[in-house]
């Protein structure tokens, strides 16, 4: 199991961003924070989530 978000999900093995897609967030807004380190957009697809990883995905909103 991984926490995402404070939930748990069965994404262990899978790649930070295959999660980011199945979850439907859009790659231009967000930030990942993995084990407290931000993981740069860059890598988010050669990055594997092992058991017990603690993901934080932050959205940017726009306002004025």
């Amino acid at each position: 199991m991984v926490q995402i978000n404070g939930k748990a999900y069965e994404a262990a093995g899978k790649t930070v961003g295959s999660v980011i897609q199945e979850l439907e967030y859009d790659v231009r807004t967000i930030a990942v924070e993995l084990n407290e380190e931000i993981i740069p957009k860059a890598t988010l697809n050669q990055v594997t989530l092992k058991e017990g990883d603690v993901m934080e995905v932050v959205s940017f909103v726009g306002g004025g």
